[in-house]
């Protein structure tokens, strides 16, 4: 059993390397069908975590800028009742992150009927998330955080990459739906970075909670 899980996980990851290139150069939709199977395969193992501001704890104030150079802030960010904030790693070479950016585009309508909007953060150039949101035509805001410092913030920044390396910065992928005034209502995250909450989560968490 032990030499079938380690066959996997090779298989795995040399799936993943491979469709981090089919995804940069083809954005074909068989590489993206692809990327969702492994993320699916490996969803059974990734566990709850607890990261970042706890619920209840105001929001850390933010850092961060859109494709036209503007610096947001929750209430700029938020709808009637507030926003929810994707921390993910890169949409320039993450292809797990690229994967979800786009599963969200169903993301704006829906949580519009609850009275919230959607914005997404990464260490991304402006530059790089500009280009990325027109080649996937993502209609929600991909925000910059240059030098990590909203991620560093929130505590999320991932421990396992030190300076020098390509993802020195990056944080570990985690969703916080936040009020309007800034408190945190609810938080989720899993343990990894292959896997990520999915909408129906999201909205199911939002649902749960109890009226303001």
């Amino acid at each position: 059993m032990k030499l079938r899980t380690i066959g996997l996980t090779v298989a795995a990851v040399i799936a993943a390397a491979f469709l981090a290139v089919r995804f940069t150069t083809t954005g074909s939709g068989l590489a993206l069908a692809m990327l969702g199977g492994v993320m699916n395969a490996t969803a059974a193992s990734a566990a709850p975590i607890d990261i970042g501001p706890a619920v209840g704890s105001a929001v850390p104030a933010l850092h961060l800028v859109d494709k036209a150079g503007a610096a947001p802030t929750v209430k700029s960010l938020s709808g009637p009742n507030g926003v929810v904030l994707v921390f993910t790693r890169s949409a320039a070479w993450c292809p797990f992150c690229m994967s979800q950016l786009i599963s969200l585009r169903n993301a704006p309508a829906a949580l519009a009927k609850r009275g919230y909007n959607i914005a997404a953060i990464s260490y991304d150039s402006p530059e790089v998330l500009a280009g990325f949101a027109a080649k996937r035509d993502i209609n929600y805001p991909l925000l910059s955080d240059s030098g990590s410092v909203t991620i560093d913030a929130f505590g999320l920044r991932d421990p396992q990459y030190k300076p020098g390396s390509m993802a020195y910065g990056v944080p570990q992928p985690a969703i916080f739906v936040v009020a309007s005034d800034g408190t945190v209502r609810a938080s989720l995250a899993e343990a990894g970075y292959k896997t990520r909450p999915p909408l129906d989560a999201v909205l199911k968490a939002i649902d749960a909670l109890p009226a303001r």
